[in-house]
């Protein structure tokens, strides 16, 4: 039997994996599935499981996690808004190994899963106004520049808090600097035992030296790298274990050992002493190691900044100062202070505040920032503009639509943001891995002491110790967890500089596996700017300019495009636009409604057999010579009777040929799929070289050709811009929408194409393929690098060459295998995709 329930508490894929593993464990469950969006679990069992069964389960896992029945409310659990703590401010703070999927914090500190410190998300803050303060009294604070009420100085812009990124950074730095200030002496009194008749044993004897080294290494151990050491008992306590347990239990043990045996010379065997009846200690093993994984996060730290740079280079677009035109007179405000409906003027090579349409003036627009393409834009009246593109040299008024986080460049960051949080199902692999990682590790470190204290050479407990760390030290999976995050990251942001927009790192996974293209035709092949050519008449009792003013009439209350492109020519003829009443679109076919006590539709052949109307042989021949053309006729019949058409025409993109080839050529298939009749759809085929097309294609059609192909095994990418494309995107392994079309297409898809054109989807591809290559590359460096250094740190080399990694090394290695990774996936900054 099977039944669903309700789960709250989950905030994230590490709840839901946790909630579905714990579920699974009920005796009596055969399987468990959970799905994190719909807050449910379906599970299987062999007889009824009482409910309170699961809660106990859930509950005794240390989970804060409710289940109940479908139709019941649970009074103890929180939301999931509530469980999901949000970021405020500038920022919220995430961990840079997604071990909790899209999970944030409001402060920074560190993940509570693998110990790793939270990084900062970067975000347009909550107001972009410059302050201005007085350098002599630095309590003056104000929102514009001018003269200080006390002195008299000039006001200067006030300098931003340091972002915590850089706090992070400049802490571990100082830490870094402390430890290493330690930590020399420390190595440099160890290392002088390499000197014959070492002159420190001149000044004092050893046994004070270890005195002094264990003096040296409290601050290092205490202060500098001690967050390691409660990141490892963390991670125990909740047994997480990760990279902070390996440091932790490797460095640990070293310096317990060092400090009981300086105490407790007489308690260890003669193995252990040195001539002078002194115990080996391992203070600088200890200190060593600590300092060097400490540069490693340090460096981490830095490289960090540099992985969502695409972010921060999109931040500085955003201007903090607009000029607002009240009753003809200019007034500089500032960004926050604009409203919907407000009219801007935007001056010669000023970046553009808000999103809008140009109501006064012509110019070029600089879009590459966000589009990818270098070459300005010619704007003039009703065309729209974007906030953070720049200004040519023409100045021109603007009326206010879209402001704060309703804008472009607000949606752009957010997407991005939530891409680079995302988890590609190919992190599942490392994730795996990693579980089992750490346990394995410690059990080897165990069998390398017993193997070394029963076959090694004396000393051998010295020998077991020291190799034992060293496996330790070098296991360390900390760039495991980073191969997949950093190069999504790196990736989602060059996406977002070349006008991709990725909503999640699935997609750029799925993008690379693509085998077939279904593309719309208007909006997507063609420019989605549709003209008027003709407007005509089928009968005497309607002369052409009274089918103009039924046709714009009727389609006033329509926000389709075609639509759009009659109203705009019956304006244009001075027809005088009706009001419409009981209006309707059924979609894929057209529309309906009353103007002036008729009875209008107005839409394709299906349009008026859904109307039934006749349609005549001569008015399909008349109709079939333009869509021959590749033109799109619509036919409008009055009270029953067709008695007119409108012939519409829509350039092909000059970018669509090109593209489509460029895809053929990566090995794609390409099918256009578009609701007008066949001999348009002919007509824009042959032009394109495309052999495959369907036409006559209403939503459902669409979306049984994306089942359909699905089922024969492709991988299908949907590329669609209007609201009858939305099923098919939703469907699709990747939908992606045409950042020019609607709203509900670009809600349904996992990549938005900002400039709407299908050489964007050439650059998709290319950015997947750059992207997996990267993680690949990671994934392998990091395997091959654990996989080949722990036999090493083992000591299996000894035998044969008498080479031993020294715990220290280990630690180098360690630091610098995260570093690499991390610089690896940079390398995606420079990846030219097209």
């Amino acid at each position: 039997m099977k039944h669903t329930y309700h789960i709250q508490g989950m905030t994230c894929n590490g709840c839901r994996n946790h909630v579905e593993q714990t579920l699974s464990k009920v005796e009596g469950v055969t399987q468990t599935s959970v799905n994190l969006e719909k807050e449910e679990a379906t599970i299987e069992m062999d007889s009824h499981i009482p409910i309170d069964k699961f809660q106990d389960a859930l509950k005794q896992d240390g989970g804060s996690y409710t289940i109940h029945t479908p139709g019941s409310h649970s009074h103890t659990s929180e939301s999931k808004e509530e469980a999901r703590p949000k970021g405020k401010g500038t920022g919220t703070f995430y961990c840079p190994m997604h071990c909790e999927g899209d999970k944030t914090y409001d402060k920074p500190g560190d993940c509570p899963v693998c110990g790793m410190g939270l990084v900062e998300e970067q975000n347009l803050s909550e107001t972009s106004s410059e302050q201005w303060t007085c350098p002599m009294h630095p309590e003056i604070i104000k929102d514009e520049s001018g003269s200080c009420p006390i002195c008299g100085m000039d006001l200067v812009p006030l300098e931003p808090d340091l972002s915590a990124e850089e706090k992070t950074y400049k802490k571990l730095l100082k830490k870094f600097w402390i430890a290493l200030g330690f930590t020399l002496p420390v190595f440099l009194i160890a290392m002088s035992e390499m000197i014959p008749n070492n002159p420190l044993y001149e000044i004092m004897e050893q046994k004070w030296w270890n005195w002094i080294q264990f003096g040296l290494s409290i601050p290092v151990v205490f202060y500098a790298t001690w967050m390691f050491f409660e990141r490892a008992y963390r991670s125990i306590k909740t047994w997480n274990l990760n990279m902070f347990t390996l440091i932790g239990i490797g460095a640990g043990v070293a310096w317990t050992f060092s400090v009981f045996g300086m105490l407790f010379p007489d308690f260890f065997p003669e193995q252990f002493k040195t001539g002078s009846g002194a115990v080996h200690v391992y203070f600088e093993a200890a200190t060593v190691i600590l300092t060097l994984v400490l540069m490693g996060q340090v460096l981490e730290a830095r490289a960090h900044s540099k992985t969502n740079s695409a972010v921060k280079e999109l931040l500085k677009l955003a201007p903090n100062k607009a000029v607002r035109v009240v009753d003809g007179n200019e007034e500089e405000v500032s960004i926050d202070q604009i409203q919907k409906g407000d009219i801007l003027r935007v001056k010669p090579g000023d970046k553009i505040p808000v999103d809008g349409v140009i109501t006064e003036g012509h110019t070029t627009v600089d879009e590459s920032m966000i589009s990818g393409e270098p070459i300005p834009v010619d704007k003039s009246e009703d065309d729209k503009v974007n906030s953070g593109t720049i200004n040519g040299n023409q100045s021109f008024l603007m009326q206010a639509e879209k402001v704060g986080s309703d804008t472009l460049l607000s949606q752009i960051i957010h997407m991005v943001n939530e891409a680079s949080r995302s988890r590609a199902p190919i992190q599942k692999l490392a994730d795996t891995v990693s579980g089992y990682f750490v346990p394995l590790v410690v059990l080897i470190a165990v069998i390398t002491f017993v193997v070394w204290a029963i076959w090694g050479p004396e000393p051998v407990y010295v020998y077991a110790l020291v190799n034992a760390i060293a496996v330790l030290i070098i296991a360390c999976p900390c760039a495991l967890g980073l191969a997949t995050p950093m190069s999504i990251m790196v990736g989602v942001g060059k996406g977002a500089q070349n006008g991709v927009l990725i909503k999640n790192a699935e997609a750029l996974e799925k993008m690379d596996k693509v085998d077939t293209l279904i593309v719309d035709k208007t909006g997507t092949i063609t420019e989605g700017k549709p003209t008027v050519e003709k407007m005509g008449s089928f009968t005497d009792s309607f002369s052409e300019r009274d089918i103009t003013q039924l046709i714009a009439s009727l389609n006033s209350s329509s926000e389709h495009p075609l639509a759009e492109a009659t109203v705009k020519y019956g304006k244009e003829q001075k027809a005088e636009i009706l009001k419409v009443v009981d209006f309707s679109a059924v979609t894929g076919k057209g529309v309906e409604g009353k103007v002036d006590g008729k009875k209008l539709a107005l839409g394709n052949a299906k349009m008026m057999a859904y109307a039934k109307p006749d349609i005549s042989s001569d008015m399909e021949k008349e109709a079939q010579a333009f869509q021959k053309q590749g033109k799109t006729v619509s036919f409008l019949s009055v009270d029953g009777e067709v008695a007119g058409y409108v012939v519409i025409g829509d350039k092909i993109k000059k970018s669509s040929a090109k593209a489509i080839r460029e895809l053929q050529d990566k090995g794609i298939n390409v099918i256009m799929l578009t609701g007008d009749n066949h001999d348009t759809a002919q007509a824009v085929a042959g032009e394109l070289d495309l052999g495959d097309f369907k036409a006559g294609m209403l939503p459902e059609n669409k979306l049984e050709e994306v089942k359909k192909l699905q089922g024969q095994g492709h991988i299908v990418a949907m590329a669609g811009d209007g609201i009858n494309d939305a099923p098919a995107l939703a469907k699709s392994d990747v939908g992606i929408a045409m950042g020019t079309g609607t709203d509900v297409a670009i809600e349904s898809a996992m990549i938005t194409l900002v400039k709407g054109d299908l050489h964007g989807i050439v650059k998709a591809r290319n950015l997947s393929d750059a992207v997996m290559k990267n993680i690949k590359q990671n994934l392998f460096f990091a395997l091959i690098y654990n996989t080949l250094g722990i036999p090493i740190a083992a000591g299996v080399l000894f035998p044969f060459f008498g080479i031993l990694l020294s715990p220290m090394i280990a630690a180098l290695a360690m630091s610098f295998s995260s570093v690499s990774v991390i610089a690896n996936a940079l390398r995606l900054r420079t990846k030219s995709i097209g």
